[in-house]
């Protein structure tokens, strides 16, 4: 593995053959008619290339995700795709599902892409959540976008629509894309607010991973997965039952600690045993240290800053460190 800047890169391995993911049911009721549309979806060479020289030369402010990330590694693909279903996560994160034409449109769990929206001269930069069998089998990816006063992200919450048409290339060097071979390892992903998005989609694939093995008795050999997720409120916590439901498919594998900071609510019920008031702390994270184990970290700066210098003073080698920045 090797550092670039804010983020761990680990090494590109082959990609696997999954096992079926569960798909969110707001994904499915559009999408019937949009996938047999899927060849509309097709923009030229040199309205991409267009679109994509545009929005480099007209993203000049230093926030903005392509100038921040103008060294991190891409895929050449710059592919079309369509809006085929879109929802409120929370009140302040809307899902969205793209459907994507290019056949050679591909990404691994944790990545995230540069999203062209015509019309809109600032490009945005999402993490994936879904997992890479979702691309695989149904030619679909999942975003979850909080609601700023970024041009992408007010497009996304304000004008966007089914049907809608963007151009998506992805990026990134924060995944987890083990090869069969590989040594079997733990994972502890730690996530702050919508740094569950990559979080979710490593989850997502290394419950793939597990089904495809148990299914084939073949495969990569994925270790025990614990999830410690931290936003203000229940309400503010993305995809809970999504990370629920494989919390109880995989109960001797997948765990989760849900905390919450400025809760003001009663915590319902089916929630309440997964729920801590108050930050995660360096002794849970700490407790799961030992040489299988590899640790995912997407969050404010802060809080990614203070975990992964806790790692380090706790001897875990850098290489088992992998975090991503979202400002």
């Amino acid at each position: 593995m090797s550092i670039y800047g804010n983020t761990v890169r680990v090494p590109t391995g082959s990609t696997m053959a999954c096992a079926a993911v569960v798909v969110s049911g707001f994904l499915r009721s559009s999408v019937g008619a949009i996938c047999t549309q899927a060849a509309s979806l097709r923009l030229t060479p040199s309205a991409l290339r267009h679109l994509t020289l545009a929005s480099i030369m007209k993203s000049k402010k230093k926030t903005d995700h392509l100038e921040r990330t103008a060294n991190v590694v891409r895929r050449e693909v710059v592919s079309a795709a369509k809006v085929c279903g879109a929802a409120s996560e929370s009140p302040s994160v809307k899902r969205l599902c793209l459907l994507v034409a290019d056949k050679d449109f591909s990404f691994k769990a944790g990545q995230w892409i540069d999203f062209f929206i015509p019309g809109v001269s600032v490009v945005g930069g999402f993490s994936i959540c879904s997992s890479p069998r979702l691309l695989e089998q149904e030619r679909m990816i999942e975003l979850a976008v909080k609601y700023t006063n970024h041009p992408p992200a007010l497009w996304i919450h304000n004008q966007c629509t089914l049907d809608s048409e963007v151009a998506v290339r992805v990026g990134g060097e924060f995944f987890f894309d083990p090869e069969p071979s590989d040594v079997s390892r733990n994972l502890v992903l730690i996530a702050g607010g919508v740094g569950i998005n990559p979080l979710l989609s490593i989850l997502r694939h290394s419950a793939d991973l597990h089904r495809e093995r148990a299914n084939k008795g073949s495969g990569y050999e994925i270790g025990t997965i614990k999830l410690f997720y931290s936003a203000k409120n229940t309400s503010e916590l993305l995809f809970k039952k999504n990370i629920l439901d494989l919390v109880n498919e995989f109960p001797e594998k997948i765990a989760c600690s849900l905390h919450v900071t400025k809760q003001t609510t009663q915590i319902s019920a089916e929630l309440k045993p997964y729920i801590t008031e108050g930050r995660i702390t360096e002794k849970e994270i700490r407790d799961h240290i030992s040489k299988e184990t590899l640790f995912y970290i997407c969050g404010p700066p802060p809080m990614t800053d203070f975990f992964s210098k806790q790692l380090e003073n706790s001897h875990v080698p850098k290489e088992h460190i992998c975090f991503e920045k979202w400002w």
